[in-house]
């Protein structure tokens, strides 16, 4: 009897324990104010195919067409993900895939990649009895290439508004801004185990960005400070707007079809690539915000006058003795790639007064380099040698010309050693 009782009063506590803890969870959701979703289920049945949500309260939604590549846009509120890994991943009638996340600060969006073009009919919402979980189904209807066109063309994708410019400051230390590629609705390369270049290359950036924090010597400030979308033209002008004196994007690329390939490449921006592989990389990596559901970034400006030239032409070379820099740091505690340094017109480099590079770090298609990528030490390693990179740089780097402000600005700190 005793352990009857004891094995009773055992139950009854952990479902008490179980509710407690509940109900805190609860009002912690609704102060936050976001819905979570944490089911996708998609069907399809002839023509016709369904992505349904499992949501934890009611949200608005609003849907468009993209061409090139043929998608379907699904712009909502800020909503918290918890779906399964492989959510997205199936194939099913319409539907090559689907990916979502946070688009902008308060905005989520979900991308359908379309394997035939589809328009989006009336988007429902149903609240399901038993446990109070949201339904909200997005119907896609199957339609001919001029049906889609016209949707497109009609389609308002109204961008996200631009964050409000940097505040000025008076502190005399260079700023580096730090770019972790991708982000949000856009997961970048995928590794064959699920892992996403977005969230390899926002833990590398945090942590370069603690090294160069902690040696007083810079102002740090980073494109994105968690899983959002920002669009590439975006990314420059952050750095323009906030007057930065390095630009670093941090990448991790990916070849399937030659998982053998690996090591790190640095590159540089340039009109002409070095190689035919960095102009494929680049095309690939400015397509970026069309993955994102987003209109595509525009190609580099003309440049205006005889000033702006030569102050590019500065630039880049202040990029590429930055880029010697980090080779000559990175080549002892990583493995390099077998042309380590690159030119390619990519458009986070187009900036032309901010000394700006790209770093892939290795490639999510090689095991090896995967396996790196993801241990700590290794990590830590890299980020102290490229903290030193920019040790050297700032250390010999006198001064760069802003256009159009007729001055010139000093390094402002003092030498140190390698």
């Amino acid at each position: 009897m005793l352990g009857r009782a004891y094995l009773i009063r055992s139950v009854f506590l952990g479902l008490a324990a179980v509710l407690a803890l509940a109900v805190p969870l609860r009002a912690q959701d609704s102060e936050r104010g976001s819905a979570i979703a944490i089911g996708a289920d998609l069907s399809s049945q002839g023509n016709q195919s369904k992505l349904t949500l499992t949501l934890s309260r009611p949200v608005d939604a609003r849907a468009f067409v993209m061409e090139r590549p043929d998608r379907v846009v699904i712009d909502l509120p800020e909503v918290n993900f918890q779906l399964d890994s492989d959510s997205g991943r199936r194939r099913d009638g319409v539907v090559q895939s689907f990916r979502y996340g946070l688009f902008a600060p308060g905005r989520s969006r979900i991308v359908i990649d379309l394997a035939a073009p589809a328009t989006v009919g009336r988007i429902d919402t149903v609240t399901r009895p038993r446990d109070g979980a949201v339904l909200m189904t997005i119907p896609l209807q199957k339609v001919d290439r001029d049906a889609f066109r016209k949707a497109a063309a009609s389609a308002d994708p109204r961008p996200a508004p631009a964050p409000s410019a940097a505040a000025t400051t008076t502190d005399p230390r260079p700023l580096i801004v730090i770019d972790a590629g991708h982000g949000g609705t856009d997961p970048g390369a995928i590794a064959t185990t699920g892992v996403f270049e977005k969230d390899i290359v926002f833990g590398f950036a945090q942590d370069l960005a603690g090294k160069l924090n902690a040696a007083g010597r810079y102002r740090v400030q980073m494109t994105r400070d968690r899983d959002v979308f920002v669009p590439l033209n975006e990314r420059v002008r952050i750095a323009r707007e906030a007057k930065a004196d390095l630009f670093i994007s941090i990448h991790a690329d990916s070849i399937s079809s030659a998982p053998q390939v690996r090591g790190a490449t640095i590159y540089t921006g340039s009109e002409k690539a070095t190689d035919a592989e960095s102009a494929k990389l680049a095309e690939r990596e400015n397509r970026a915000d069309a993955a994102a559901g987003a209109e595509a970034a525009e190609a580099a400006p003309d440049i205006a006058d005889i000033l702006q030239e030569l102050t590019l032409r500065e630039t880049r070379g202040f990029s590429s003795g930055f880029a010697r820099n980090l080779m000559g740091q990175l080549g002892p505690v990583m493995e390099m790639s077998t042309k380590p340094h690159r030119e390619a017109r990519f458009v986070v480099l187009r900036s032309p007064d901010v000394p700006s590079v790209l770093v892939e770090l290795g490639y999510l298609s090689s095991k090896r380099d995967l396996e790196k990528l993801q241990d700590p030490e290794w990590r830590a390693g890299v980020t102290g040698s490229m903290a030193k990179a920019v040790d050297q740089f700032f250390a010999t780097r006198t001064s760069i010309g802003k256009p159009g402000t007729g001055t010139r600005r000093s390094a402002a700190i003092a030498p140190v050693s390698p």
